[in-house]
């Protein structure tokens, strides 16, 4: 029987994420996984990044992990979205290579030390009465661990839906994970059915893109990580595409709707509400005359487009008819038909903010099997289950990031203390300090940790620690200078439509306008004219110049609420026999067990007087130590 100091089941975004953390710590770690060449798969849409999502990837390349280098080694196109709003919610978002993502995932994890793959099936754990220490394979090869990490995905006893045709299968017609669930149910740990979905893919000669409106990435030396110093220049990149359904199409979906696997009783899981597939849009949004549907490449090598927007549970025949509705899409060849998939998830209750199961210690879950969805929500799982096992094993203080430090530390808290009955989607309308967790600063944010907990080198550190300076000097610089009156300010701002100035103003101050810019001021300024700013460098310093007061107001509003969070809750606190508590209030403090104030004042049902209660009790149970 092989020892290790880690097991990770399954080799997803969510696994790779807790390999990777736990090796690099110095832990030997042993990585089972289905197959081999699918380590980093995608499934579904072939992307990193997105809405908040590209945020979530950065904080793990702050913190240490690796999928953001992943993206920015090989992707197909590279773009930064909402350019048009505030810098709380820009973030970018890359198209990749289908297979070169996960080949060079695949490269890079069996060269990693301390990191051992094998192929198998994890069909039941090794535990006694206390604690998890081990698993047992298909095979039945036993492992010892001093620690378990599960991240199945969407695997756990899965099964894919089109119409009445129901197949046991996983992602990509893989094969699915059978007994692992169902041995969980028999530890006491409860689970529950999720659905998701994919669309149809097409072969791209077929399609007529004079049909389409090109979307490009953009311009610039755009990364996920830190590290990045090689870039893909626009021109080299691919091209999407963007189209829309028509009133046809939604009438051949209406006339089918009782044929979608979603809608015959087939399957049981509830679906993601923030990616639905397309009848469900059809129904949802009855008076939307089109819906919005982007072709992507799936990867250079291969004739495969992506149909984002169109995934569906409709049976074959009636795909067929869907999609050649499509402008452009008439003489449409089919490479891959959509398909609905359900699989096991673990209810969020039975897991804390380390990612530890509460029942027995020494298993950790990440990724899907916690309820969420997407590449980023897994990867930020994982790398926080693997980073809380490691740190378990070296007897230190697990990891929990607040919500004012990290979209990650949002995600865990939401489902903690709120739970998920669908597919959990991070979105920036569910961080109420956006302002806080933007794309530039998540290394100001986290590095620091990474480097604590030994994920980040003393190289990376020393760069980092260089550009923390470098800003903080900065804006010392331009706080306690003052422009006068000269003509190159007077021409620019006159240029830019401000009026001229009547006497001199703070260079931080005039920063704080529209549209000007650090470049022309810095000039002007001795204690830095004469050094060197990168572009992502100058873009934090003028966010924080123009956005000081939204900021400021943020930093207070966190602070306050740290306060609440640091009030820590005993292990043992008897919440079903505390006086004044509403009776929901008891039920859910029981079921959730949460660790501080601030996360039991989150948790649904429990009211400000709850709180004010519980924070009582818990002053009293101190007074008593």
């Amino acid at each position: 029987m092989q020892e290790f100091d880690v097991i990770v089941v399954g080799a997803g975004h969510a696994g790779l994420e807790a390999a990777f953390a736990c090796a690099h710590m110095g832990h030997e770690t042993l990585l089972i996984t289905l197959n081999k060449k699918l380590m980093g798969n995608m499934p579904c849409n072939p992307s990193i990044g997105g809405s908040a999502k590209g945020i979530v990837v950065r904080e793990i390349d702050a913190l240490g992990g690796m999928q953001g280098k992943f993206a920015d080694h090989q992707y197909l196109q590279m773009k930064m979205l909402n350019t048009g709003k505030g810098p709380g919610v820009q973030c970018l978002r890359a198209q990749q290579d289908k297979l070169g993502y996960p080949a060079y995932i695949r490269s890079v994890a069996e060269n990693t030390k301390h990191l051992t793959i094998v192929e198998d099936m994890v069909v039941s754990l090794l535990h006694d009465d206390k604690k998890v220490f081990g698993v047992v394979t298909k095979k039945d090869d036993k492992y010892m661990s001093k620690a378990v990490i599960l991240t199945t995905g969407t695997y756990m006893e899965s099964k894919i839906f089109r119409g009445q045709v129901v197949k046991e299968e996983g992602p990509d017609g893989e094969q699915p994970s059978h007994g692992l669930s169902p041995y969980l149910r028999s530890m006491g740990i409860e689970t529950y059915r999720l659905k998701t979905g994919t669309p149809p893919r097409i072969k791209r000669d077929s399609i007529d893109f004079s049909k389409a409106s090109p979307q490009p990435g953009t311009e610039g030396e755009l990364a996920f990580s830190y590290e990045t110093k090689e870039f893909i220049p626009l021109e080299k990149q691919e091209l999407c595409w963007l189209v829309y359904t028509n009133k046809n199409t939604h009438n051949i979906i209406r006339a089918h709707l009782s044929e979608a696997a979603v809608n015959n009783g087939l399957v049981v899981g509830v679906g993601p509400r923030y990616c639905p597939s397309i009848e469900s849009k059809i129904v949802n949004f009855a008076d939307k005359e089109r819906h919005q549907l982007f072709l992507e490449p799936e990867s250079r090598n291969t004739d495969s487009i992506y149909l984002q927007g169109f995934s569906t549970s409709m049976p074959i025949e009636v795909q067929e008819e869907m999609v050649h509705s499509l402008p452009g899409f008439e003489k449409a060849e089919f490479l891959k038909y959509a398909y609905a998939i359900e699989y096991d998830t673990i209810r969020c209750e039975e897991y804390g903010p380390t990612l530890e199961i509460k029942k027995w210690p020494g298993l950790y879950i990440g990724g899907q099997i916690c309820g969420t969805s997407g590449y980023e929500e897994a990867a930020g799982l994982g790398l926080i289950a693997g980073i809380n096992a490691a740190l378990k094993i070296e007897g230190k203080e697990p990891l929990i990031l607040r919500r004012d430090q990290s979209y990650i530390g949002v995600m865990i808290d939401d489902l903690v203390t709120k739970g998920t009955e669908e597919p959990y989607r991070l979105m920036s309308s569910r961080a109420e300090f956006r302002l806080l967790l933007r794309h530039d600063n998540a290394d100001l944010r986290l590095t620091e940790i990474g480097h604590q907990i030994g994920l980040i080198d003393e190289d990376r550190y020393e760069r980092f620690l260089i550009k923390k300076a470098l800003i903080q000097e900065t804006i010392e610089a331009l706080k306690n200078n003052y422009l006068g009156k000269k003509k190159e300010i007077e021409e620019y701002l006159t240029g830019l439509g401000f009026n001229e100035l009547k006497g001199g103003i703070q260079a931080f101050e005039l920063l704080k306008r529209p549209n000007v810019r650090f470049s022309f001021i810095k000039q002007f300024i001795p204690e830095i004219s004469g050094k060197t700013y990168d572009n992502p460098t100058i873009e934090e310093i003028e966010i924080i110049a123009k956005y000081e007061g939204y900021i400021t107001k943020q930093i207070h509003e966190a602070e306050n609420m740290k306060k609440i969070e640091e009030m820590k809750i005993p292990a043992n606190m008897d919440f079903l026999n505390m006086d004044g508590l509403a009776l929901e209030a008891r039920q859910k403090l029981d079921k959730v067990r949460p660790l501080t104030i601030g996360q039991a004042s989150r948790i649904s049902g429990v009211n400000p007087s709850d709180v004010a209660i519980l924070i009582l009790n818990v002053r009293k149970s101190y007074q008593h130590e």
